[in-house]
């Protein structure tokens, strides 16, 4: 085998790419999340059809923005959107496949006649609420693995953080 050449310098240690906080905060975001669904596909006030979804993991995390944005009296697709940090068309398919499974409907803005508005179903809402108390849950569970005070001070710093 040959040697490098020796103008080449090697490469400094890159282990901190692998321990740094934008990647620790999404290995968590996504773990939090997966229990969640996790929570959700098993809960027994989730309509059948979208347990099955979410133990099939057709429901992900993606679909979640909806459930974590949507207002209680609606959305405009463009506010929908903006408040996930996604673009108006990535958000407009999950709209379109939470219409298809019930969850949400477009219907008339009152304030504007050519505007769209999208708003919870009565599954939507039981879907929301079967959110509610997996959040609870997931809550309870990292307070519970990383202790209360380390939970409080995280909670705390990353409210901060994302101000």
């Amino acid at each position: 085998m040959a040697d490098p050449p020796k103008d080449i310098t090697p490469l400094p240690d890159d282990r901190w790419r692998m321990g740094h906080l934008g990647r620790l905060m999404g290995q968590a975001l996504r773990r939090f999340d997966e229990r969640v669904l996790h929570l959700m596909a098993h809960d027994p006030d989730v309509p059948l059809a979208l347990s099955n979804l979410a133990a099939r993991a057709q429901i992900g995390a993606a679909h979640v923005h909806i459930t974590r944005h949507l207002a209680l009296n609606g959305s405009r697709l463009t506010e929908l959107a903006r408040q996930a940090g996604m673009s108006k068309q990535a958000m407009g398919d999950l709209v379109t496949q939470c219409e298809a499974w019930g969850l949400v409907r477009r219907e008339a803005d009152g304030r504007d006649a050519r505007a769209r508005r999208i708003v919870f179903t009565a599954t939507g809402l039981l879907w929301l609420d079967a959110f509610r108390r997996a959040v609870a849950q997931a809550e309870a569970e990292f307070r519970a693995q990383v202790g209360e005070e380390v939970a409080t001070v995280v909670a705390l710093g990353l409210e901060a953080y994302g101000t």
